[in-house]
């Protein structure tokens, strides 16, 4: 039997991350999984890590990387000074797609949030990935809202 775990990433994960960033159609047009790593994964990574409203979170399956997502915690005014969660960055491990993995994956990071006092979990999707639409509906998670963002 398999055995998975959560835990905070580490610099060395990021060749395994950078992978699962870049493996979809959208990602390849974004990410450089060049060797060695472009350094900007380097410093990203960096900046996560020393911030403690940023969790950069890995899937292990017998030690093996097989999932990632980050976590930030957003203080707020609004909704009686409450705090958000917001999940971003959501990958699996191709040959770990459809195997209920990104089920316990927001499972673990929903808890996660209600253990830093959240009030509000929230996340944005590409609007061109409808299997993940689907999925954060059966969730729970409802599209109340419309994002833009400005690219720079």
């Amino acid at each position: 039997m398999t055995q998975i775990s959560f835990r905070r990433a580490r610099e060395t994960d990021l060749p395994s991350i950078v992978a699962m960033l870049a493996d979809d159609e959208l990602g390849r047009q974004r990410e450089d999984t060049s060797h060695p790593l472009a350094e900007c994964y380097r410093s990203a990574f960096n900046a996560l890590d020393a911030d403690p409203n940023q969790f950069l979170a890995v899937v292990t399956e017998d030690a093996v990387v097989v999932g990632t997502l980050q976590l930030t915690f957003i203080p707020g005014l609004s909704r009686k000074g409450a705090w958000r969660g917001q999940i971003e960055a959501v990958r699996i491990a191709g040959h770990r797609r459809g195997s209920g993995l990104g089920r316990q994956m927001f499972q673990w990071a929903i808890a996660q949030c209600r253990e830093r006092g959240c009030n509000l979990v929230q996340l944005t999707t590409d609007r061109d990935r409808l299997d993940a639409h689907r999925f954060y509906e059966q969730l729970g998670f409802t599209a109340g809202h419309i994002g833009y963002k400005l690219a720079l």
